[in-house]
């Protein structure tokens, strides 16, 4: 009974959460200087010209009775055409997820699997002179450095010197997975980068917490190594907070798509949006953000469900007893 309210309480809040959000990216779509009639036909054009646009793509309409019709398509699958290629929205996001998608899984598994280790070693190492100085110095860089900086200077320094990974030459995974790969790693790895630190720093954190804990001076006192103590003792418990901030590293990830998929140029859904933000192609960015915001609840839910398997304390899971 519980797990079912906790169900039903996520489920109202999450369409709450998307509902908002239609709102706030329809208005401000619409509050960009230089509209959609501006933007395609140029500062030359009549006002007869713009009128006629506007009435074709219905932006001559109210924006309540605007945002109403485009409600009413998203809640029965329809993103609406694209202004600018003429084309469903729905299938342009479609063909461009596997890009953003492949971008995004790289970067998480970049993020957990350099950065927990990280951490873990900079608290384990924490005393002065045992080696943690230089994980804190690289945590630190990594927070500090924008995405388009790093990637502006990682796409000269290749594209200058041919280190023997191709920047701007995509194909598909299953066309040709080594080719694919090398297009990859420097995006993701550009991306993970913020994720990586910051998931180092948590770890630390949660580590150190766990380092004072009666149990573990109990296992030192058995003489126990330190690695199994970190293995056994440690990583499970300081676990849960890492496993919460991926909810945040993902909304990160979603966000820095935009920016490091049109630095490299990559056909994903972030240089989609970008381009469309440019040409003021309404529909585009309304869908775009939207699924964004999907995704990252969707996400926040299997977390909130894999925290509360790590510790039923913080979890739902114990309500599957009552």
């Amino acid at each position: 009974m519980r797990l079912l309210m906790w169900w039903s309480g996520r489920a109202l809040s999450s369409a709450a959460t998307l509902l908002g959000v239609s709102v706030l990216i329809f208005a401000a779509v619409r509050l960009m200087p230089g509209g959609f009639a501006e933007t395609v036909l140029g500062p030359f054009a009549t006002p007869e010209q713009k009128a006629e646009l506007a009435t074709r793509y219905g932006l001559d309409q109210p924006v309540f009775m605007q945002y109403g019709h485009w409600l009413a398509a998203v809640a029965g699958g329809d993103f609406g055409i694209s202004m600018i290629s003429r084309q469903p929205v729905g299938a342009e996001l479609l063909a461009r997820l596997p890009v953003t998608a492949e971008l995004s899984l790289l970067a998480v598994a970049g993020s957990v699997l350099a950065g927990v280790p990280l951490g873990v070693l900079t608290a384990v190492r924490a005393r002065p002179g045992g080696g943690g100085a230089a994980g804190r110095l690289l945590s630190g860089l990594g927070v500090s450095v924008p995405e388009f900086v790093l990637g502006s200077l990682v796409v000269f320094v290749f594209s200058r010197y041919a280190l023997g990974l191709e920047i701007g030459a995509w194909v598909p995974f299953t066309e040709d997975p080594a080719r694919n790969l090398a297009t990859m790693v420097l995006p993701a790895a550009v991306l993970s980068v913020f994720a990586i630190s910051v998931t180092a720093r948590t770890t630390r954190d949660a580590v150190m917490g766990v380092l004072v804990e009666p149990y573990v001076t109990a296992a030192v006192g058995r003489g126990e190594s330190p690695w199994f103590i970190v293995r056994h003792h440690i990583l499970r418990n300081a676990a849960a907070p890492v496993v919460t901030l991926l909810g945040t590293i993902i909304a990160y990830l979603l966000g820095g798509a935009l920016i490091v998929e049109h630095v490299f140029n990559l056909p994903g859904i972030g240089s989609y949006i970008v381009q469309a933000v440019g040409r003021r192609d309404y529909a585009v960015v309304q869908a775009g953000v939207l699924l964004a915001a999907g995704v990252f609840i969707v996400m926040n839910v299997v977390i909130d469900l894999l925290v509360g398997v790590l510790d039923p304390r913080l979890g739902v899971t114990a309500g599957r007893r009552s």
